[in-house]
């Protein structure tokens, strides 16, 4: 159909997409082609309005949609209707362990995004917990490929109901703020098969993810967002992807390299026009005039911008010219409910001795609630991950709102985070106040300032800041009824841990942050959120720092290899300060023995494990039942055991349900550089199935044969 036609194909939603973007494609000037493939403002891209093809735009982030912003500035427009509901962050979706949640999550963050028009979600991400310092760990989803992979693909398919791309980030091997824009990582094939790449993969062959965000840092020497191996070697032709591959914002260096390794989309390249009087900085751009000369020279061939402009097509016909995609919602009450329920599900009882939680409302006349994180708004700061909210509850107007009516709160900061202030005398007031209160609540933690969980700096230590650790030593001393509060999208060092009978590990858990904390401290809901990473005791517990090469400088090169997280911890039969999965509940579940359907299976064939669990407690609550493989005896190193699946279930009080899980050969293998293929090694295996990977209920053998 040539261009005079006069209904085009591309605009017919009947036809088949390849042949509408075919037609679109023809009908397209170089210029117009070029002209989608980088950005017309800050986070917009242009369409082709003589077709009637729209632009392009995208929004962070991962847990909440990003106010409006100037054209060409950061700065926020200071419109009056862009207030969003704030969802937890990513961390604490993790830690739900419930697919549920996340489809839950992805369908209301998703109508929020269509609501104000955006049809690119700059999120989820899924980098790899592999150091507990990296600054962005609160925006991904924990340490293990399996959890991440599961969690992922439900939240790419909510978003993408709505007529939303999800762009998954940031790919790949994004794990620390420093040097990010520099750092060339080394790691094995091995590592990166089986460890950093599953939760992308996942999210692009399950999740169908239209669209795909490269990182910052280098990997073979290439910037990611431009990276051979990454990008045309994987995502697209081992994988299939179809989608759009976008820029980090300022990730793009080099015309060529962006030409032909793989990048769709360019974000956020700097540039000084804006201040030297260019009329458009964004000409400036490696795929805007400079690709432009190139095409028109023959340089570069015009069938590399038809690549890019085919896949850019295939996510506007999936999105903002998709006829039949919803209308969204935006700020409602419902979704705030939502964020609440997710917050509620993915809040962690660490440590409940004397069963001092939840609190008995009867027997306690006045609460001293200790800390700056019980004020402060964690929606704001943090880099791109921050938020105009509509609303957030802090954790002591949740607490006072719960409980004001029958008990006596009193709050008083117990540390300064500003320079400006006399921690002293802060703190001797908290532990004065502290010796007639009946219950202390201590709520502190980190607080996405920056090296505090934040964007473009890690964390510098392990521990607390502010003096927080001297704080909770003083108040256990004057108090023996106190709960940590620990608010943060990392583990953090506990050296008081012995001296205080409750710890809550509470993340950011955006706008209903208070009220859904308030009602897992008072029991109106019983915890049920799980470790998405192995909390440590001090750094050099984990293999990326025992080993000595983190943050590298211009090379950084991963020595642990495969062993990440709880991998590394039993390998070196390191004790954690709480394992990977671990979480408390108010109630107690036991755990059957477990069978199997056959102890010997083929390449072919499907294993089905089956177990009761019971909730013997007083009361109804959810358990997380994991069940992990261990290879008895391999011919190349291999973890002692891994994650393969869990089930969360929720049992009323006495009651009992069989949990089902199927095993199959794939969930036996392992990557086999010199092959480039998975293998599974005929020999004894071992099922193991637990309430944490350090807490193993049952274990069930059985043997692999050749088929």
């Amino acid at each position: 159909m040539d261009a005079q036609s006069d209904f085009p194909v591309y605009q017919d939603d009947s036809k088949p997409m390849e042949e509408r973007i075919e037609d679109a494609l023809h009908r397209m000037t170089l210029e117009e082609k070029v002209a989608m493939c980088h950005a017309q403002s800050k986070f917009s891209s242009a369409g082709v309005p003589r077709l009637g093809i729209p632009d392009n735009w995208a929004t962070d982030g991962p847990h909440g949609i990003r106010a409006e912003g100037l054209w060409d500035k950061w700065d926020q427009a200071e419109w009056t209707n862009d207030s969003c509901i704030a969802f937890p962050a990513l961390t604490c979706l993790a830690a739900t362990w419930n697919p549920e949640m996340s489809l839950l999550y992805g369908k209301s963050i998703g109508e929020e995004a269509r609501y104000r028009n955006k049809n690119i979600l700059l999120g989820p991400g899924v980098n790899i917990y592999r150091t507990p310092l990296n600054g962005r760990n609160f925006e991904y989803m924990g340490e293990d490929p399996l959890l991440a992979s599961r969690m992922v693909v439900p939240y790419v398919r909510g978003v993408q109901e709505n007529g939303v791309a999800a762009c998954v980030k940031h790919f790949a091997l994004n794990n620390q703020e420093i040097n990010r824009h520099s750092v060339n990582v080394n790691v094995s094939d091995r590592a990166l098969y089986e460890i950093y790449l599953p939760a992308f993969k996942a999210a692009v062959q399950e999740g169908q993810a239209w669209a795909v965000m490269g990182a910052y840092n280098l990997y073979k020497g290439q910037h990611c967002c431009h990276n051979q191996y990454l990008l045309n070697d994987i995502l697209r032709r081992e994988w299939g992807f179809d989608g759009v591959v976008i820029s980090d914002w300022g990730g793009t260096y080099d015309t060529k390299q962006a030409a032909y390794n793989g990048l769709d989309m360019e974000f956020g390249t700097g540039t000084n026009g804006l201040t030297t009087g260019v009329v458009n900085a964004y000409d400036d751009y490696f795929l805007s005039k400079p690709f432009l000369r190139m095409l028109q020279a023959g340089e570069i061939d015009e069938k590399i911008v038809d690549d890019k402009v085919r896949n850019i097509l295939r996510m506007v016909f999936r999105t903002n010219m998709n006829k039949h995609r919803p209308w969204g919602l935006f700020g409602t009450a419902e979704h705030a409910l939502t964020g609440r329920q997710i917050a509620q599900e993915g809040i962690v009882l660490l440590q409940n001795k004397r069963s001092l939680l939840p609190i008995d409302l009867n027997g306690v006349g006045k609460i001293l609630v200790v800390g700056e994180n019980a004020l402060k708004m964690m929606t704001v700061g943090g880099g791109s991950s921050s938020l105009k909210a509509k609303y957030e509850i802090s954790p002591l107007d949740g607490l006072r709102k719960r409980v004001g009516n029958q008990v006596e709160v009193v709050y008083t900061p117990g540390y300064i985070s500003r320079s400006s202030g006399n921690n002293n005398e802060v703190t001797a007031e908290a532990i004065e106040l502290a010796k007639d209160a009946d219950l202390v609540i201590f709520i502190g933690g980190l607080n996405k300032d920056d090296f505090q969980d934040c964007e473009d700096s890690d964390r510098k230590n392990l521990g607390l800041p502010y003096g927080q650790d001297q704080v909770i030593e003083e108040l256990s001393k004057v108090n023996k009824n106190i709960v940590v509060v620990i608010i943060s999208g990392n583990a953090v060092a506990m050296p008081w841990i012995d001296k205080v009978p409750a710890v809550v590990q509470g993340w950011y858990l955006g706008t209903e942050a208070g009220n859904a904390l308030a009602s897992i401290l008072v029991g109106d809901v019983n915890p049920s959120g799980k470790l998405p990473m192995t909390y440590g005791v001090n750094l050099n517990d984990y293999g990326s720092h025992a080993l000595g090469e983190y943050p590298g400088g211009k090379e950084e090169t991963y020595h642990e290899g495969i062993f990440v997280g709880y991998r590394w911890f039993e390998k070196q039969k390191i004790r954690p300060l709480f394992p990977f999965g671990h979480g408390l509940s108010y109630t107690t579940f036991s755990y059957g023995k477990a069978s199997a359907s056959s102890k010997v299976i083929t390449g072919s064939d499907e294993l089905n494990v089956s177990l009761p669990v019971r909730n013997t407690g007083s009361r109804e609550g959810k358990e997380v039942v994991q069940l992990y493989v261990r290879d008895v005896k391999s011919s190349v190193e291999r973890p002692y055991k891994e994650l393969k699946a869990f089930r969360k279930i929720h049992l009323k009080a006495g009651e009992e349900k069989h949990v089902d899980f199927t095993v199959t050969v794939d969930d036996l293998k392992y990557f086999d550089e010199e092959k480039h293929d998975w293998i599974a090694e005929p020999g004894r295996f071992e099922i193991l199935i637990g309430s944490s990977s350090a807490d193993i209920r049952s274990v069930v053998g059985f043997e692999l044969k050749q088929q």
